[in-house]
């Protein structure tokens, strides 16, 4: 266990003392303080009305002064009222005093509306809001000419309440955007964490480093203690970069807006803990095999090439749990959250939609340990052999033959 400790710290000290790791790091904080300033840069630039400005001319008076009531109701534009031709509105887009423009005509028994804007290859569309809003003043205005009662009114336009219901019993929780960011997160936490196992033991085998550990200790202490040592990094790392981002959601965006996007409700202490043991156990299940890939070549720049079926693994693992999210009742889904390649991104979430129970955690955890035992006594059996090959990459075939002389 000391000698586990040992190398452990001289792994972390390693980690942290690389100017890649520190850099990189702190470009990732930058881009987080900077992506959650982005709102508060657009309205320093644009100014403190940041709405953009919208004039409807009713040149006709088909709405009787009527439409001034929209500039009470939030629809997501500043709205100004006016008898402009459609000269000056060409040149008040083309001054940007405007954004858009409505022009309302009357024609026999139809109203039209002619929505002006810069360019239509920009993809713009009439604002549904401001029409519908448009649509209901105008049958006001004409419904209260008939001079019906409340009552009339009532039967004419009453109030529908809807009600979203499921035929199926389980009935997924919480906000999905939420649960996809932290997949994410949590994704790309444990791959490029585990990947660094790689490139460690590739880089020490080729500084010769590694011939000082392995006559000093044994070939199982140095996988397991620079695999910790990695992880105990990664967690760090990863523990300030989501702490950072918390902090400059609640610094810099709107409370409403955040709490709209990042719902925080279903997050519990004992959902928080099943993250962590998740994170630990998905970054052991990949670092180990790794480690398994690192130990197989002698040259950093066949890293790449030997890390390939490991990273085509973790890539189907992610996104069999991501579009399972799509339809967290299904089957596929329950699938995802036991199968190892992909339960640590898919069963924390699982827990936060309130469909996993204690049992389903249990096989799950379970699982998973089986796994990274089996991983880890391939992993160092291969490894304390092909340690110190100095050769060409090993084959599939070289490691099967290694594991089996082992075996005897």
């Amino acid at each position: 266990m000391k000698d586990i400790i040992t190398v452990m710290k001289f792994t972390i000290k390693d980690m942290v003392k690389r100017k890649s790791f520190v850099i990189s790091t702190l470009i990732i904080l930058a881009l987080i303080v900077i992506g959650f300033n982005v709102p508060n840069i657009i309205k320093s630039i644009k100014g403190e009305d940041t709405k953009d400005k919208l004039l409807i001319v009713d040149e006709q008076n088909i709405f009787e002064g009527s439409l001034e009531q929209l500039k009470n109701v939030d629809l997501g534009y500043e709205i100004e009222i006016g008898k402009n031709t459609y000269e000056e509105i060409k040149k008040k887009i083309e001054d940007e005093e405007i954004r858009s423009a409505i022009v309302i005509e009357k024609q026999q028994n139809n109203v039209k509306i002619r929505y002006i804007v810069e360019n239509t290859t920009r993809m713009e569309k009439v604002p549904e809001e401001i029409v519908n809003s448009i649509n209901t003043l105008y049958t006001n205005m004409q419904i209260s000419k008939l001079g019906l009662t409340s009552q009339q009114l009532q039967s004419i336009t009453p109030n529908f309440e809807f009600n979203l219901e499921q035929t199926e019993e389980e009935e997924a929780k919480g906000n999905v955007f939420v649960i996809m960011l932290m997949s994410i997160v949590l994704f790309y936490a444990i791959y490029f964490c585990a990947y660094q196992v790689s490139s460690s033991i590739t880089t020490e085998k080729t500084s010769k480093i590694m011939e000082t550990l392995v006559t000093s200790t044994t070939p199982r202490t140095i996988v397991l203690g620079k695999t910790i040592g990695i992880g105990v990094v990664g967690l760090l790392q990863m523990i300030v970069i989501v702490a950072t981002a918390l902090i400059s959601a609640k610094s810099f965006l709107d409370p409403e807006l955040l709490n709209m996007a990042l719902d925080m409700s279903n997050m519990t202490v004992y959902l928080a803990i099943i993250t962590i043991i998740y994170f630990i156990l998905g970054y052991f299940t990949y670092a180990l095999l790794y480690a398994l890939t690192g130990s197989t070549v002698s040259k950093p720049e066949d890293i790449q090439s030997a890390n390939g079926p490991v990273a085509i693994l973790a890539v189907i693992g992610f996104y069999l749990s991501y579009f399972t999210m799509m339809n967290p009742t299904s089957s596929l889904n329950v699938f995802a959250s036991l199968f190892p390649i992909s339960s640590p991104f898919c069963m924390p979430f699982r827990i936060m939609m309130g469909l996993a129970s204690t049992t389903d955690v249990i096989v799950s955890i379970a699982i998973l340990l089986v796994t990274i035992l089996v991983i880890a006594q391939i992993a160092i059996k291969i490894y304390s052999s092909a340690i110190l090959n100095y050769g060409t990459k090993m084959s599939l075939k070289d490691m099967v033959n290694i594991y089996k002389e082992k075996e005897k």
